[in-house]
């Protein structure tokens, strides 16, 4: 596991600028995508919470059965990356879900409060919607908080 000082693994082949060029470029038509999609809309997150539209039920809806069967393809072909390096996929422990159960609240805590997913804060900031820079301080805040706490916490 790397440290802090480290910047990558020994098993892990180092990022090309041809990697990073491609990544960027499809991040940004992610980002395209969950704006014209509505999917970052605070209105529709509203919604999805007043339970007045499916809207935002159904991509979401879809977006978990699009990743189970990726996944379960992934596995039971013994996916390899364009590198030829084999891609796994370890299972997480369930410990009674009590983790899941308070990191699933605080998100949607934080989620329902600030009205915007954490995922596409980005794509939020460069749609010119600057107040949710406040939801990425906080955050960034909240990362901080939890690498630090983590030794203490039961994992």
């Amino acid at each position: 596991m790397p440290t802090s000082t480290q910047t990558q693994s020994a098993d892990q082949p180092a990022l090309r600028t041809s990697d990073v060029f491609i990544y960027l470029v499809m991040g940004i038509f992610f980002g395209v995508v969950l704006i014209l999609s509505e999917v970052v809309s605070w209105f529709r997150i509203q919604e999805m919470f007043r339970f007045q539209s499916f809207h935002m039920y159904g991509i979401i809806g879809s977006a978990v059965a699009v990743a189970a069967v990726s996944i379960q393809l992934l596995k039971r072909m013994n996916a390899t990356t364009i590198r030829g390096e084999p891609i796994k996929i370890k299972d997480k422990p369930w410990n009674k879900g009590t983790n899941q159960l308070i990191g699933g609240t605080v998100f949607g805590l934080g989620w329902g409060l600030l009205g915007a997913c954490p995922g596409p804060i980005y794509a939020l900031i460069g749609a010119g919607i600057t107040p949710v820079i406040v939801g990425l301080l906080a955050a960034l805040l909240g990362a901080l908080t939890y690498g630090h706490l983590k030794p203490n916490l039961p994992h």
